[in-house]
Order: structure tokens, then sequence, then C-alpha cells
């Protein structure tokens, strides 16, 4: 059975849900997840993983994203970017310079109010089931990180920006509030993920040539891919024993901190977590034999 991650460059006017359904035909694989929501209207680098693959995705949940976005000014909407109904315009005074400034301003650590067009549940129900029968609710401000913002291109009206985040931050709201900072209101028109976690636009396919492609399970990275950042240690077949049981691998001298561990045939067997001389696994992705 196909197991790796698939790094999809998603088309537009598909949600990541579309992805995963589609590829599970074309994988002929039921154990599929995506590692981070994409709006419809966004395209760019969506993770995909396949078969025991899944197993990772907690580990993907807090990547960083970037992206590249292109903002209205002028225009707000109900949606917070071009697909949705205005609900207000404004002329717009502001120049690069001041687009600039306040770019400037919204790096860091910050507050972010979920919108209400978005997945998040409250009360058991997520936020879009709400505003699609015209329901406001309170949303709790969420802790996120903007690390970097720069300023493409663009004059009066539009331009385009790039931003890299962390886990939770809505872009959409963001180029609302840059909107709101400039006087003038805003909302996005356009969305791109360049890079998420350690994946970026490089390894992406297009959905449509992973559909044509005459054998697409080639395309799949290896798991231990998404934890090429960590050290790697392979174990001994009296090493390994124990760790296909569950429990800790004595490892004398192995410096503390997270591993890549291998086993003796140089498969990628688990994430463990070193620690006074012991090997303690913190997942196995290792195939379970059936008797």
């Amino acid at each position: 059975m196909p197991t790796g991650i698939l790094i999809i460059d998603k088309p537009a006017d598909w949600t990541s849900q579309d992805v995963a359904a589609k590829l599970r035909g074309v994988l002929r694989e039921r154990r599929i997840g995506h590692g981070g929501t994409l709006d419809p209207m966004a395209t760019g680098v969506l993770p995909i993983f396949v078969g025991r693959a899944t197993r990772a995705v907690e580990f993907f949940e807090s990547a960083e994203k970037e992206y590249i976005a292109g903002l209205r000014l002028g225009v707000e909407t109900d949606t917070q970017d071009s697909s949705g109904h205005v609900v207000a315009t404004a002329p717009v005074t502001a120049d690069r310079a001041a687009v600039e400034a306040v770019l400037a301003r919204f790096l860091g650590p910050q507050q972010q109010i979920p919108p209400m067009y978005s997945a998040v549940k409250i009360g058991g129900k997520k936020l879009y089931e709400l505003a699609r029968k015209g329901e406001v609710v309170d949303r709790k401000p969420r802790d996120i990180v903007l690390h970097e913002l720069e300023l493409l291109e663009g004059a009066g009206d539009h331009y385009t920006f790039r931003v890299r985040c962390s886990k939770g931050t809505y872009v959409r709201t963001l180029c609302h509030d840059l909107g709101r900072a400039l006087g003038c209101g805003a909302c996005m028109d356009s969305l791109r993920r360049t890079r998420a976690g350690c994946y970026g636009l490089d390894q992406a396919v297009p959905l449509a040539d992973v559909i044509a492609h005459p054998d697409p399970e080639t395309l799949l990275l290896p798991i231990d891919s998404l934890f090429s950042h960590l050290p790697a240690v392979t174990l001994t077949p009296r090493q390994y024993k124990p760790l296909l049981n569950g429990a800790p691998v004595s490892c004398p001298g192995l410096t503390g901190g997270q591993y890549r561990v291998y086993g003796p045939d140089g498969a990628f067997a688990a994430l463990g977590r070193a620690e006074a001389g012991k090997l303690k696994t913190i997942k196995s992705f290792f195939e379970v034999s059936k008797p």
C-alpha cells in the first residue's frame, strides 16, 4: 500500500478536502489526510499524508507557513476576501510608503480574531455554518506570530506582499486588519502558499499532473522527510527488538533530544526521544506485520 507525503500544488476552486478525496481514488488508499487547510480560492503548497504517513500529521500542525497575498484596498467583504459580498467601500488615499509602514507595524507576536467564514468551531458548530445563516458570534482572539512581512509590488488600490507566519494565521483577516489600519478597508483578492513547514513550491506537483501520472506513487516523499531537521540514529538488531515492542531502548552516550530512528535495514522506524541513556518512542512508523 502507498505510504509517504505528497506535496500538491493545489489549484484554485478546490477545497483541501476535495484534493484529499480525489487522491484517495488516484492512489487507491483510504488513509489520506492533509497538512493544513487552504481556502478554495487559494493555490500552492498542500502536503498530503498517505497511508502510514497519516500518523505524522500531528507533527506538522504547528508548522510555519509562507504566502504571497494580493491586497485590494478600499473594499471590505463579509468573507474578508474577494469571493464574498461587498459590505463597505471607501476612497483610497494611502500610497506605497503608507502600506509599507503599516506592514511593519504588524510584525511579531499579536492576537487575531478568526473570521466568521472559517472552520473554527464554537459550541460544536463551525463558524462558516453560522455565517451562512447570517449569524455573527463573538470569537476569542488567537495568539499568532507574523515572522516576516515584505511588500513586493503594487500601487493605487492593489498590492502584493509576502508573509511568513505561525500556525493559525488567517491571511484574509490580516488583509482586513491592514485595510482598517490604513483607514480605507481592504480584502484579500489572491493567495498562494509558497511554503508549508519544510516543503516548498519546488517540491510541489500540480494536482492535474498527479491525476495524469502513470505511477503517482513514485511522487511520494518518504515520511522521514518531515523530520529531516533532526539527527538520525540507526539501531542494532538487539536494540531494534524492544523498540518494536514499544519498550525503551538502551543507548548509552546518546545526547538527549529528538531523533529520527532507523532499523538495522536502514528503514525509517520511529520518531524517538533520548534521555538518560534511554531512547523512547514518540511515534512509530514501521509497518506492523500481520500474523
